[in-house]
């Protein structure tokens, strides 16, 4: 019987810690990635600042991401001498290696599909910035009234950048600081503090049985 009591006290005390830990606020957005010795390094700027030069590979994603930390990377092959091969070199230019990664279904918005990913090659002016060159070869694009990029090919259609809560899974990337704090390294407080509430409890319990033995 005190065996069965403790059990009916401590399984809700386990079942919302795993409830707090399935789901995470995010950002519904378009990501900015640079191509630096064969990996995807986050952009420090924005397209319409940084200006790539003549070789360089740029990537989109779109993704729900918690922070640049956590944010997905584009998919696929990403060599400037694959993307750019039928783009031959012309004076008074310059080429820009595109990956454009539309993300997967669980990221879409509601009612919409992600186009398939694909890569290109945008001959553009030398002082070109990554958003000329995303224009050239990936319109229609959209911006907010702060410039932040909303659409590339005119996915999605609605949205730009908006705060979305999703369930975790292992493919969204890594934890941020604060739920590493509460569940990389041990249990939370709250359920710390309920499984001490039980044991203090059941210790109650046996005491009160040993008594009336």
């Amino acid at each position: 019987m005190i065996r069965r009591a403790l059990l009916l006290l401590l399984v809700p005390l386990l079942v919302c810690a795993g409830a707090g830990q399935a789901q995470a606020t995010g950002y519904r957005y378009w990501s900015f990635w640079e191509r630096d010795a064969g990996r995807w390094v986050y952009a420090t700027q924005g397209p319409s600042l940084a200006r790539p030069s003549d070789g360089d590979v740029q990537g989109f994603r779109f993704a729900v991401s918690e922070d640049s930390a956590d944010a997905a990377q584009p998919r696929g092959k990403a060599g400037f001498a694959a993307i750019c091969a039928k783009t031959p070199a012309r004076d008074g230019s310059k080429r820009v290696a595109l990956v454009l990664d539309f993300g997967t279904s669980s990221d879409a918005p509601g009612g919409e599909t992600p186009p398939t990913a694909r890569t290109a090659c945008a001959r553009v002016s030398p002082d070109a910035t990554t958003a000329d060159a995303l224009a050239a070869v990936a319109k229609p694009l959209r911006y907010d009234t702060n410039a932040l990029l909303c659409a590339i090919s005119g996915y999605p259609e609605q949205g730009c950048g908006e705060q979305v809560t999703r369930k975790q899974t292992p493919e969204q990337g890594k934890p941020t600081a604060e739920e590493k704090t509460s569940s990389d390294d041990g249990p939370s407080l709250g359920l710390v503090a309920g499984i001490a509430v039980v044991a203090v409890l059941g210790g109650a319990a046996i005491w009160q049985v040993r008594r009336r033995g």
